[in-house]
């Protein structure tokens, strides 16, 4: 595991270890698989290549490095995100179809920024490494990491539209796992801190200020939801009946006709599920992945239970280091949950799936976005997204936080989205 750290001497081999993690995740792949764009809400892999070096080139290299030549002017047009204050852009659904700068250009251009970063790194005072270059690196490379995970996602949703459900890699997806027994973690009432405030170590901005929370008792599963439980809920009607659905959330399983998770298809009456190293049965053990918001809530009204608000969530997360089936694993998919060696803690707390909340994308207490471009990063989508905790499989582990505040629309299921319950005391 890498360890992002804005101290000098290790920040050269940092950045380029963590640069060349994202070439890893990309190798395997060909000029074609790179070019293509599943849907609106995901990126070709060759946009996200260059996207990751624009963020550098932009907020580093351009304000810091004197005499910088720029790769090509256009690319700021082309590679930029959603970055109102920098200029205008491509169009998101329309990133697929840029077809030149080709791959080969997009590897130049990375070659181009990474050299000219390291020699920022290598000329600059400490002084000046220390208050402005290493920090926006800092956040660079957490942003790189943020696109190490969407490149796999939106690559799998990629070969889910190709018949040949082609594969990323081999291996790596253990069947007939079988998931620990359920137990359920009392928690009791009181204040507890909620967000970051270890001034120290790295946060993003919408995990701050810290502030305190009094939490009424609750119980919080020790473990995600399985394949196993949700086919129970699917066997029961579940996608055939509305009483258990938000009105939106009914709307939209009618609209799409939504019968299971994405990645769910039946041959020969047996579920089968696809995964990054292709089909294969389900293993009714591992934790149910690919799920909405509104699938989430569905199944916990259905099972009696709720899921659990990010602070109840967080409180529960405690003192549990962050460790589990994350992208240094190498097997990008969940895997059954182990027991927990103490049995106190809930289990699989980081890591396999990024677990819903009922709590909706919103501003901490005091709460304010920083000046300038970079303030728009986080706050301007806080509006009609829900808050996802835990990291999956396709999340670095130097990326995660018992802290940290992932967030969708209710209706996403191409992120590695799952289902922890919980429960009023």
């Amino acid at each position: 595991m890498t360890t992002i750290t804005t101290d000098t001497a290790s920040m050269s081999d940092t950045y380029r270890s963590l640069r060349e993690t994202t070439q890893h995740l990309a190798a395997p792949l060909s000029c074609e698989d790179c070019q293509a764009q599943a849907t609106a809400c995901a990126s070709p892999t060759k946009w996200h290549l260059a996207h990751t070096t624009w963020f550098f080139e932009t907020f580093v290299l351009r304000p810091f490095m004197a005499g910088y030549t720029p790769w090509h002017e256009q690319f700021s047009y082309l590679f930029n995100s959603y970055y109102n204050s920098i200029g205008q852009r491509i169009e998101r659904p329309k990133r697929g179809l840029m077809t030149r700068p080709t791959l080969d250009e997009v590897k130049g251009y990375r070659t181009h920024v990474d050299e000219n970063v390291q020699a920022l790194l290598s000329s600059s005072s400490d002084q000046m490494l220390r208050d402005q270059v290493n920090p926006r690196l800092e956040l660079g490379l957490h942003h790189e990491q943020q696109h190490q995970e969407l490149i796999l996602t939106d690559l799998k949703l990629l070969f889910w539209h190709n018949p040949l459900l082609p594969r990323y890699r081999d291996g790596g997806v253990a069947q007939g796992e079988s998931a620990a027994a359920i137990r359920w973690n009392q928690m009791e009432s009181g204040l507890t801190r909620i967000g970051h405030d270890d001034a120290d170590a790295f946060a993003y901005d919408n995990e701050m200020p810290a502030h305190q929370r009094y939490l009424d008792s609750f119980r919080i599963a020790s473990r995600p939801v399985t394949c196993g439980e949700f086919v129970q809920f699917i066997d029961d009607g579940g996608y055939e009946r509305s009483d258990q659905w938000l009105s939106d959330g009914w709307e939209t399983v009618e609209r799409e006709q939504w019968t299971a998770p994405l990645y769910w298809h039946r041959s020969n009456g047996d579920w089968q599920i696809f995964t990054l190293s292709g089909p294969r049965p389900l293993s009714h053990g591992e934790p149910v992945c690919h799920v909405s918001y509104f699938e989430a809530d569905a199944y916990a009204r259905w099972a009696g239970t709720r899921l659990p608000r990010e602070d109840e969530w967080e409180s529960a997360a405690g003192s549990c280091s962050v460790k589990g089936n994350l992208l240094e694993s190498q097997r990008y998919h969940p895997r059954a949950a182990p027991v927990d060696a103490d049995g106190q803690s809930p289990d699989a707390m980081f890591g396999d799936v990024w677990e819903w909340t009922q709590s909706q994308y919103t501003a901490y207490p005091g709460y304010r976005a920083p000046d300038g471009a970079l303030g728009e990063y986080n706050g301007k989508f806080m509006c009609n997204q829900f808050v996802l905790r835990g990291g999956s499989c396709a999340t670095p582990a130097s990326h995660i936080r018992k802290t940290y505040r992932n967030f969708f629309p209710p209706d996403a299921r191409w992120q590695f989205t799952g289902i922890r319950l919980a429960q009023d005391a």
